[in-house]
């Protein structure tokens, strides 16, 4: 039933009906809509700029003799010297075919060696070599530079930012992954 207001000394007919808290606390259909539009944008960002970073890293490591998918072999291994072969495609997330051919090709130019595990004598641990230390500095300095310049429009602040709520969606992501993965097993 509408109810009477007083403004000042006039008394106002208020027509709308009252709105439970939960009903006021939605946004309208017209707010929906464009977070929703937002986000869209947002997810289209996050891919475009990861492509775009791709596409310009290749052109960076080419001139070293170097794919991307090289260097990340490489930049893991830097960390984690030794990897069982296994446990490095499951890392890098590829596929154990996928990165037997990769890791063809470094041994053949001579940047990774692969020995036998002494546990296993099947599976085999991949250590840098000391020609792969040297261009792994050449290609520390080469990504350096490229961070910096697409980098240059950010101060340390909004990089900081921009890393702490990049973190926030690589852990849903990654907590989502796990969820899936649990839910198949």
């Amino acid at each position: 039933m509408p109810e009477d207001k007083r403004v000042g000394s006039t008394s106002v007919r208020n027509s709308s009906p009252q709105l439970s808290q939960a009903e006021a606390a939605k946004p309208a259909r017209s707010d929906t809509d464009a977070m929703h539009r937002r986000d869209m944008k947002l997810g289209y960002l996050i891919h475009d700029v990861s492509r775009l970073r791709r596409t310009a890293f290749d052109q960076v490591v080419k001139p070293l003799g170097m794919t991307r998918a090289q260097w990340w072999v490489i930049a893991h291994l830097a960390r984690h010297d030794g990897m069982v072969q296994t446990q490095l495609a499951e890392v890098l997330d590829v596929g154990k075919a996928s990165l037997g051919a990769l890791l063809d090709r470094l041994e053949m130019t001579g940047f990774i060696e692969r020995r036998p595990e002494l546990s296993d004598r099947r599976a085999k641990r991949v250590f840098l070599t000391k020609p792969s230390l040297r261009l792994l500095e050449q290609l520390v300095a080469s990504e350096t530079a490229f961070n910096g310049k697409i980098l240059e429009g950010l101060s340390e602040t909004d990089r900081r930012e921009l890393m702490r709520l990049l973190s926030i969606i690589r852990e849903t992501l990654s907590s989502m992954e796990q969820g899936a993965a649990a839910e198949g097993n």
